[in-house]
């Protein structure tokens, strides 16, 4: 096994709040899968969770080395948590073809928050 990608991003919370409110369910269904917002909606600050998992999809993006292009699409890209809490990040459509080209066997990812800052690491692993 070896490293493929990284990629790291840093989100304004503050900012993406503004989004929502500016923007709505528009923003929210454009962007997020339903079980993502389901579990960033049940939180009493629910801003905090959709710019952690916004981080991850910017991540994930900058690891794979597309940005959004090639046809990737925000909510091909799903982080839930396992019942630990670790975050898991699952992709389908034309990212996971993108991936297996790549040959990624793994995707790891670690994000947290703090004050008006939401960050994510995403690590992708290959076979070989």
């Amino acid at each position: 096994m070896s490293i493929l990608g990284i990629g790291i991003d840093l989100v304004r919370i503050s900012r993406l709040e503004k989004m929502t409110k500016r923007w709505g369910n528009r923003f929210l269904d454009r962007v997020f899968t339903p079980s993502e917002r389901a579990y960033c909606l049940q939180h009493k600050r629910p801003h905090i969770h959709f710019s952690a998992r916004f981080a991850v999809k910017e991540a994930a993006m900058k690891a794979l080395g597309t940005g959004l292009r090639d046809g990737i699409r925000w909510k091909e890209i799903e982080t839930r948590n396992a019942l630990n809490g670790k975050p898991e990040v699952s992709i389908t459509g034309k990212t996971r073809r993108l991936a297996d080209t790549q040959n990624v066997s793994r995707i790891f990812a670690s994000m947290t928050h703090d004050h008006d800052y939401a960050i994510a690491q995403v690590i992708l692993e290959k076979n070989g």
